[in-house]
């Protein structure tokens, strides 16, 4: 069982990296575009290139898992990453450390889905809130880790050192995965490609994260935003006629409109809306309304990330213990109560301390959250795939995105900040609303079916009761 456990070791690992390698670039962006003698306004495609590449491949990426195995994916995936942080560590100009920043957003996008599958294999079903936890412990680790050793790294080494520090981090998980992982069921069926299927959803959100990346710089009214969110609009349309008539789609319409799916996955949106709003507009509240050094702006933001690592571990037991749905909801509680103290901070000018105080309860609302709700994912029909799981962390990463967002379009000023802390506590407050939505009924003594390829349908009276809400899932 110990041997089995050390398994967590490259999952958790590979987590973190992944995070980190997303922010990495934040703190030193201004040194790296001085180098390289690109015009600030390219720090966007430098910043983006990875999270737009990551999101857009997600459910594409989670297929692989099933396709090809697990371990195998996760393995080939931090391989690529190796490359890639080593490519955009030895760039030369702007446009191949872009490329190479893609790159590692195209490796890290099997990481998630798999990762959320093999946490629950190692450590066993009966414990899939607590293995979720831990795998949400990682994610606000890596929250935490990427923009300090980003800063920190590029201040004594140089901005170059921000990537080499993937390389032997990654390198770790390929060999800790392929030593200490449970090998890949070869007997398994292996679904299909539903290329139809895929292409269409891939190229909506694609299109979509492009419209969401320009809209702070371009605004509204541009062609590449309005017309990149009209084409990602077709593409997704598309998607639900193509899937409608395939007989075995790339991901069952009728699956993602399961209420466990949707109040899983509007939760979370909620709760990384809320995290890129925060992490963008609270920094630029310290530092030019309360004249707070950038060092210190640091720290004190440092509050949140660390609330969520330290916290998921109690929502995990909670959400065995609990019930998912009641400890989301509490939550999402908690996330509307530390958006309306930052909104309400933010227009009376608040000093620093306030401020960490409504960080650590949003950190906390954020760790009640996302446990369950990767849990209640996790249990869905659709989150039985890895296209489905994909598809759950494109929408969480696509929230980020849009959080940070509106923090461009509704300014950086006392009042503009008022107001994106009011939309974020507007939006906590309707997830609150969602995941209220259906029945609870006891599920105490079923054995929920472990993430994999989607089983056979059951008639119809069994599948009202295999997906009816249990206690332990949102």
């Amino acid at each position: 069982m110990i041997a089995t456990r050390l398994g967590l070791l490259p999952l958790l690992t590979a987590t973190l990296t992944t995070t980190m390698a997303n922010t990495v670039v934040n703190v030193p962006m201004t040194a790296i575009l001085a180098d390289l003698h690109a015009p600030l306004g390219r720090g966007v495609l430098v910043a983006t290139a990875f999270p737009v590449t990551l999101a857009a491949l997600m459910p594409l990426s989670g297929w692989l898992g099933d396709r090809f195995g697990h371990r195998r994916v996760l393995c080939a995936s931090m391989a690529s990453m190796v490359l890639g942080a080593a490519g955009a560590a030895l760039a030369p100009n702007l446009p191949l450390l872009v490329a190479f920043r893609m790159l590692q957003g195209l490796s890290a996008a099997p990481v998630l889905p798999v990762v959320m599958v093999l946490v629950v294999q190692v450590l066993g079903e009966e414990r899939r809130g607590r293995a979720l936890s831990l795998w949400a412990a990682a994610n606000g680790a890596g929250q935490a880790l990427g923009p300090t050793t980003g800063g920190l790294l590029a201040e004594l080494l140089g901005w170059r050192a921000v990537f080499w520090q993937i390389v032997p981090l990654s390198v770790l998980v390929v060999v800790g995965g392929w030593l200490l992982l449970p090998r890949d069921d070869r007997s398994r069926a292996r679904p299909r490609l539903d290329g139809a299927g895929a292409l269409t959803l891939t190229c909506g959100a694609g299109l979509l994260l492009v419209a969401a990346s320009a809209l702070p710089s371009q605004g509204a009214g541009a062609p590449v935003v309005w017309g990149a969110a009209t084409a990602g609009a077709l593409a997704l349309g598309a998607f639900l006629l193509v899937e409608r008539r395939r007989p075995e789609p790339f991901l069952h319409p009728r699956h993602l409109a399961e209420l466990r799916y949707v109040r899983s996955s509007f939760a979370a949106a909620a709760q990384m809306f809320v995290l890129g709003a925060v992490l963008l507009a609270t920094p630029a509240y310290l530092v030019g309304t309360q004249g707070l050094s950038q060092s210190r702006t640091g720290l004190a933001v440092l509050a949140l990330p660390l609330a969520m690592a330290s916290l998921a571990p109690v929502a995990g037991r909670c959400t065995e213990r609990f019930g998912g749905r009641g400890v989301m909801r509490w939550g999402l509680v908690a996330l509307l109560g530390g958006a309306v103290l930052l909104a309400v901070g933010t227009g009376v000018g608040v000093g620093v301390w306030p401020v960490v105080g409504a960080l650590v309860l949003t950190g906390a609302g954020i760790a009640f959250v996302q446990t369950p709700a990767a849990t209640g994912a996790s249990r869905s029909q659709a989150g039985r795939t890895g296209a489905g799981l994909g598809l759950f962390s494109l929408i969480r990463f696509g929230a980020t995105s849009l959080g940070a967002a509106s923090v461009a379009l509704l300014g950086t000023q006392p009042a503009g900040l008022v107001r994106v802390f009011t939309v974020c506590a507007g939006l906590a407050a309707v997830g609150v609303v969602v995941a209220s939505l259906g029945r609870d009924t006891s599920a105490r003594g079923a054995v929920a079916t472990p993430a994999g390829p989607a089983p056979p349908a059951a008639p119809a009276a069994s599948r009202s009761v295999s997906q009816s809400d249990g206690r332990a899932t949102p």
